[in-house]
C-alpha cells in the first residue's frame, strides 16, 4: 500500500478526527507522515499492527521534539511493515506543560524502553507504560535535557557537569586564535 492509501485506511476505520493531515513526504519532509489525536494512539497503532492489509510489524523509533515557541512536545513514530514493504510516519503533538500519552508497549514492545527514554530526555509521560523510569540518566536527575529551555548544572553530586581544558589545566596557553570549544571553560 501507498502512504496515502494506509491514511485512508486509518481515516476510514478510525475517523477524520483521530487520523488527519496527510504530508506525503515531499519538499522537505523526507517521509510520508499524518498527525494522531494523542489520547488515540493505541488504538491506531493497534489497527496498524493487527490489520491484515496493513501488518505492521515493526516500530523503529519513537522520538521526541520540543516546541516551546508553541507550547508543545511532538511524538513521532517511525513505522514499518517488513511482509508489505511499506512503512508510514505518526506525529502527535502534546501539551508542553503536561504531555501525557498511552503507552504502545502492549502493541509493539520495543515501545518500552523507546518510550523511558522519551520520558527521561522529555519528561513524556506513557500513560499504561509498566516501567516508566529514567532510562539514561540517574533517578535523582533534575530536568529533562532535551527541553529547549534546560540549563545544565555546573555540578551533579560535586562532579563538574563542563570538560575542563587540559592545556588550562597544565597552565599552557592557547595559540593566538585558538577559542576554547563551547561548554570548555577558557
Amino acid at each position: 500500500m501507498t502512504p496515502e492509501e494506509i491514511f485512508k485506511s486509518l481515516q476510514d476505520e478510525l475517523g477524520e478526527d483521530v487520523v488527519f493531515d496527510f504530508n506525503d513526504g515531499t519538499g522537505d519532509d523526507k517521509d510520508p507522515w499524518c498527525k494522531v489525536e494523542p489520547f488515540r494512539i493505541a488504538d491506531v497503532g493497534k489497527k496498524l499492527k493487527t490489520d491484515p492489509d496493513l501488518h505492521f510489524d515493526y516500530l523503529e523509533c519513537i522520538t521526541g521534539i520540543d516546541f516551546p515557541d508553541d507550547g508543545q512536545i511532538g511524538v513521532t513514530y517511525h513505522l514499518c511493515s517488513y511482509v508489505k514493504k511499506h512503512r508510514i510516519v505518526l506525529k502527535c503533538f502534546l501539551d508542553r506543560e503536561d504531555p501525557v500519552i498511552p503507552t504502545l508497549n502492549d502493541v509493539w514492545r520495543a515501545a518500552g524502553w523507546q518510550e523511558r527514554e522519551c520520558f527521561d530526555l522529555l519528561g513524556v509521560l506513557f500513560d499504561g507504560h509498566p516501567d516508566l523510569r529514567r532510562l539514561l540518566l540517574p533517578d535523582d536527575w533534575e530536568g529533562h535535557p532535551l527541553r529547549k529551555d534546560w540549563k545544565e548544572q555546573d555540578n551533579y553530586h560535586s562532579i563538574p557537569t563542563t570538560r575542563v581544558n587540559m592545556l588550562d589545566l597544565l597552565g599552557a596557553k592557547r595559540p593566538e586564535g585558538d577559542e576554547a570549544p563551547k561548554g570548555e571553560k577558557a
